[in-house]
């Protein structure tokens, strides 16, 4: 197998498309005095940081973010919360990733809320490979991307690899 690595999205790329997921999100929820972000660590919540600084730009809106760390291997639900779930009770809670695959992680994500009543849950990735095992989808996404099984999405965002940000099919 080939270690070519093909440039998908870079470092403008990914700021463009992180501001118009922004937009997008306060037009969905324009009704709204509050949202939850809840990033899926490591990367999804670097993202999530990202929306949340940019929403708070442009918007109102009072942000909550909750860093959720989950045990991606698990055939169980195992995570943990840095704030407590419950404080999303009534709320609009937009679950953010870097790549959604499988599904299986924001599935993960979700169930972290099953007991708190929400108002409403979107889901927020960067890229959507398309390659669902999982009946989720992304409600926002900066790329949807079609692939073939092999192929692997790789992100870098600076604050958790260093460089610059990019996004690669490998």
């Amino acid at each position: 197998m080939s270690a070519k690595k093909v440039l998908i999205l870079n470092q403008e790329q990914i700021e463009k498309k992180t501001i118009r997921i922004a937009y997008q999100l306060v037009e969905d929820n324009f009704e709204e005095t509050s949202l939850v972000l809840v990033g899926i660590a490591d990367r999804g919540y670097v993202f999530a940081q990202r929306l949340k600084a940019l929403l708070e730009k442009i918007s109102v809106l009072d942000i909550l973010l909750i860093r959720v760390t989950l045990d991606k291997t698990s055939s169980i639900l195992n995570a943990k919360t840095d704030i407590p779930v419950e404080q999303a009770k009534g709320k609009v809670v937009i679950l953010v990733d870097d790549v959604l695959n499988s599904g299986r992680t924001l599935a993960y994500g979700m169930g972290v809320f099953f007991d708190v009543p929400l108002k409403k849950m979107r889901s927020v990735v960067l890229i959507d490979r398309s390659h669902h095992k999982f009946p989720i989808f992304s409600d926002f996404s900066g790329l949807k991307l079609s692939t073939i099984l092999k192929e692997h999405v790789s992100v870098n965002l600076h604050e958790c690899d260093g460089g610059e940000d990019a996004a690669w099919l490998v």
